[in-house]
């Protein structure tokens, strides 16, 4: 049953880079702002632009990604290690043999 779930985890964090892909460049560029700082205090913070901004270096728009929000150069590369590694530590525990059934 856990093997199933890792392969499930696996399957999706490997789908959710396809998807947005997929998604045009500009799919987030229009609607309401959902920053709790711009909602409820009406001011930008450090993070403001940065889905934006990482969709746009996810389609390799350097220039329309630093518009939205320059950390994104910053932030996505560590993102992407963190992510490769949690990647990594499911695919291990979906390979080791299982103890169901002992």
């Amino acid at each position: 049953m856990r093997k199933n779930l890792y392969l499930i985890l696996i399957g999706g964090m490997i789908l959710l880079p396809l998807v947005l892909l997929y998604l045009p460049s500009n799919f987030f560029d229009t609607g309401e702002s959902m920053c709790l700082s711009v909602v409820l205090l009406g001011k930008t913070c450090p993070g403001c632009g940065l889905t934006r901004a990482t969709q746009h270096l996810l389609h390799l728009d350097w220039m329309g990604a630093a518009k939205f929000n320059k950390l994104v150069f910053i932030v996505v590369p560590i993102l992407i290690y963190f992510y490769i590694k949690q990647l990594l530590v499911y695919w291990q525990k979906w390979k080791e043999p299982s103890n169901e059934g002992k």
